[in-house]
C-alpha cells in the first residue's frame, strides 16, 4: 500500500503527528483545579467578564481608543461559530431595520463551508458569493472582491476573514485591506469579521489582528468572532467571545441587551472552564509572555513546513510557481493541484487532501515532506 499521509486534519499536529497541549493551559488548568475558592454557580447570560473583556482587548489592543470610549463589548460563546451565529441572530432580528431576512450577506469564494449555514439557520434568505481566490494566478482577486463591493447594495454584510482565510491562506496586504476599507465605508457595508486564528498565523498576536484594529480605527461599527481553539489549543471547549463594538456606550449596551436574550434561548449560559484558562492566562503577566511563546511555537512549525515543502518542489523542479506556498499564512494552503492530481495524490500515493487540492500544513512533518513533495511532483509532471 506504500506510506499514508493525511492532510485533511483541521487541528494543529506535532511534528510527531500528535496533539498538542499547550503548556501554559496545563499550568492554568492546574492552578484552577487547585483554587479552592471555585465553584460550578452559574456565570452571568453573557459570559464570564474577565474572559470578555480581555478577549476584546487582545483582538483590539491595549491602546484601543474604542476601549477606553467604553463603547465595546464583549459576549462569551461557544466557540468562533457560536459567535458567529449570536451575530448572525442579532443582524437579522434588528440590523437596518427588524426582520432583515433579505438583507444581503457576502461570503468569500470560497469559504469555511460553515459561513453560510450559518447565516442561513440564523434566517437570512439572500447569501451572496464575493470574489477572492483567482486560481489562475494563486493569489488574491482584489479587482473582483472591490467590484462586488461596490456593486453590493448599501447596508450589506460583508463576512471577513482576520487572518489565515479559510481555506485559501490568502490575505490580502495592509494596503489592499485599507483598499477595502475605503470601498466598504462609501458603501455603507457592515463588516462581520471571524478571528480564529490571531497569533496562531504568523506568530505575533499584533499583525494577526491588524485588519480589525484598521476598521475600528476607520470609525466602522462591527462585529468579531473570535475562537480560541486553534490558539490556545482549546478545541474541544468550545472558547468563543464576539466582540462588539459600536458608536458609543449606549449603542453598545442596547445591542448587548438584545444579545443577552438571544443567548437565552440558544444555550442559556456559558460553560466557565475553558474561558477561565484563557482569562486567567490573559490577565497575568508572565503566564501571557508564556502563552505568547506557546503560540509562536505552533506559527513557526507551520511557516517552517512551508518554507521546506516549497524548497523541495522548487529543487525537484516541479512544474509551475510555488511562491504561493509561502504567501499564503496559516493552517490552510490551496497547493493549486487540479482534480487529477488530487485523484493521483490519494490513490496511487495515498496521500488524503481535499478535492479542491487544499492541504492543512500540519499534515507535514520533517518524516513525511520528502514524501509529499515528490508524490506531488509526480502528480503534477504527469497530469499537467
Amino acid at each position: 500500500m506504500g506510506k499514508r499521509s493525511s492532510l485533511i486534519t483541521v487541528a494543529y499536529r506535532t511534528d510527531e503527528g500528535q496533539p498538542w497541549v499547550l503548556p501554559v493551559v496545563k499550568k492554568v488548568e492546574q492552578k484552577i483545579a487547585n483554587d479552592a475558592s471555585l465553584n460550578h454557580e452559574y456565570l452571568p447570560i453573557l459570559g464570564l467578564p474577565e474572559f470578555r473583556a480581555n478577549a476584546s482587548r487582545i483582538v483590539l489592543g491595549d491602546d484601543s481608543r474604542a476601549i477606553k470610549e467604553n463603547r465595546v463589548g464583549g459576549v462569551q460563546c461557544l466557540g468562533g461559530t457560536g459567535g458567529l451565529r449570536i451575530g448572525a441572530e442579532f443582524l437579522r432580528r434588528w440590523y437596518n431595520g427588524t426582520n432583515n431576512t433579505a438583507t444581503p450577506v457576502y461570503i468569500s469564494s470560497p469559504s469555511w463551508e460553515n459561513h453560510n449555514s450559518v447565516f442561513v439557520n440564523a434566517g437570512f434568505k439572500d447569501i451572496r458569493a464575493y470574489r477572492y481566490w483567482d486560481a489562475a494566478k494563486r493569489g488574491l482577486d482584489l479587482e473582483g472582491l472591490l467590484e462586488d463591493m461596490e456593486s453590493a447594495p448599501e447596508f450589506s454584510i460583508f463576512v471577513l476573514h482576520a487572518c489565515a482565510h479559510n481555506p485559501t491562506g490568502t490575505d490580502p496586504t495592509l494596503e489592499q485591506w485599507k483598499q477595502i476599507a475605503a470601498v466598504m465605508k462609501r458603501r455603507f457595508l457592515f463588516p462581520f469579521f471571524d478571528s480564529a486564528y490571531q497569533g496562531f498565523a504568523s506568530g505575533c498576536l499584533d499583525r494577526d489582528a491588524w485588519a480589525v484594529r484598521y476598521f475600528v480605527s476607520e470609525g466602522f461599527e462591527l462585529f468579531c468572532a473570535q475562537s480560541f481553539s486553534k490558539n490556545f489549543g482549546l478545541y474541544n471547549e468550545r472558547v468563543g467571545n464576539l466582540s462588539v463594538v459600536g458608536k458609543d456606550a449606549d449603542n453598545v449596551q442596547r445591542v448587548l441587551s438584545q444579545m443577552e436574550k438571544i443567548v437565552r434561548t440558544i444555550w442559556s449560559n456559558p460553560p466557565s472552564q475553558g474561558a477561565r484558562i484563557v482569562a486567567t492566562t490573559l490577565t497575568c503577566p508572565q503566564l501571557f509572555a508564556e502563552w505568547k511563546d506557546n503560540v509562536k511555537t505552533m506559527a513557526d512549525r507551520v511557516l517552517l513546513m512551508r518554507s521546506e515543502l516549497r524548497a523541495r518542489l522548487q529543487a525537484l523542479g516541479t512544474p509551475g510557481t510555488w511562491n504561493h506556498i509561502t504567501e499564503q499564512i496559516g493552517m490552510f494552503s490551496f497547493t493549486g493541484l487540479n482534480p487529477k492530481q488530487v485523484e493521483y495524490m490519494i490513490k496511487e500515493k495515498h496521500i488524503y487532501l481535499m478535492a479542491s487540492g487544499r492541504i492543512n500544513m500540519c499534515g507535514l512533518t520533517t518524516k513525511n515532506l520528502d514524501y509529499v513533495a515528490s508524490s506531488i511532483h509526480e502528480a503534477v509532471t504527469k497530469f499537467q
